[in-house]
């Protein structure tokens, strides 16, 4: 059986990619405990990771300043790592160029890499958009397997003491993420407002999100009839987000990164999916979740995999959906 002493995880994408990125923290830990394991991502999203107890370092890429000069940069910091393996769980060439730079005995990516080719194991990354499709955790665990083992772990991230207290609310509260980077995976506007209209006043609901969806819940609170409604969007960070939504009666979530906190803390979730569909692999992974969406069966969608800017068809038809079924996930 292999041993590895030094471990790097690379997996530069978006918020929720990291995420599910951290089941393969979880699984090469449980195997080599005594292995030091660090963590490659872009500048941004380094809070997700913050005091994580499996990790050593977390490795930044700055690619939003001199973005090329940065990726040398950080290309040339790895390989002096001298890392045993390097796993890399992002699809595109500058990871690709990291890994192999590396000199890592090991090096392992997905085949669809560019420069998969100079990697030592690959392993395929599909999506079928069919009852047969894996989560993603199942794919990213696979470029492990040949060192673990073929068990499912979830992702988990660790909000602190400190983020609990933070965050502290003692009466009863749900959370809504209302918004999303692609504008077909986001349940509209007016459909926020009507379930929001429809929520108890002994409920407090709070807005959660980034600093650029400050205004749409800043514009939601304006426009809901509901008394009890604080807007957080902005004002705390990843692992506070992820300890408010932990203590929530329920949490309302659109295809999107909140919907991997709730995963990776077991947070109750709601999860309303416009264009994309379950068969992707990004479905909630909470003990109790469930995906809510439209029952009529439309063969424009999904449109996407990753959502679209504006609905192909126009008629936007994937977001008919009754709130009623989210109001049913209330508890009493």
């Amino acid at each position: 059986m292999a041993s590895f002493k030094k471990i790097l995880i690379i997996q530069t994408a978006f918020i929720g990619d990291v995420v599910l990125a951290t089941a393969v923290v979880e699984k090469m830990s449980a195997f080599f405990p005594e292995a030091k394991i660090d963590f490659l991502l872009r500048k941004g999203n380094e809070g997700l990771l913050q005091n994580h107890p499996l990790l050593d370092e977390i490795l930044i890429w700055n690619k939003k300043e001199s973005k090329y000069l940065n990726l040398v940069k950080i290309a040339w910091r790895v390989k002096l790592k001298g890392y045993d393996i390097v796993i890399n769980l992002q699809r595109f060439f500058s990871t690709g160029i990291i890994t192999t730079i590396s000199g890592a005995k090991i090096r392992v990516c997905f085949d669809k890499n560019p420069l998969a080719f100079f990697a030592t194991h690959t392993v395929p990354h599909e999506i079928a958009i069919n009852t047969n499709s894996i989560h993603e955790v199942e794919r990213n665990l696979k470029l492990v397997a040949q060192w673990t083992d073929s068990q499912f772990v979830k992702p988990r991230i660790y909000p602190s003491k400190f983020d609990f207290e933070q965050v502290f609310f003692g009466k009863r509260y749900i959370t809504i993420s209302p918004a999303s980077v692609w504008y077909t995976k986001q349940f509209p506007k007016e459909k926020w407002l009507e379930f929001m209209d429809r929520v108890g006043e002994c409920t407090t609901i709070f807005l959660l999100g980034g600093p650029a969806d400050e205004l749409l819940c800043n514009e939601l609170k304006s426009a809901s009839k509901h008394p009890k409604t604080i807007v957080k969007a902005g004002k705390l960070s990843f692992l506070e987000s992820a300890a408010l939504m932990k203590n929530a009666v329920m949490n309302f979530v659109n295809d999107s990164a909140p919907l991997h906190f709730a995963s990776a803390t077991d947070a109750p979730v709601t999860a309303v999916f416009c264009s994309t569909i379950k068969s992707f692999g990004f479905w909630p992974l909470s003990s109790n979740s469930i995906i809510v969406e439209t029952a009529e069966e439309l063969p424009c969608r999904p449109c996407g995999l990753h959502g679209k800017k504006s609905c192909p068809q126009g008629h936007f038809r994937c977001v008919k959906i009754d709130v009623e079924r989210l109001l049913e996930r209330l508890p009493d």
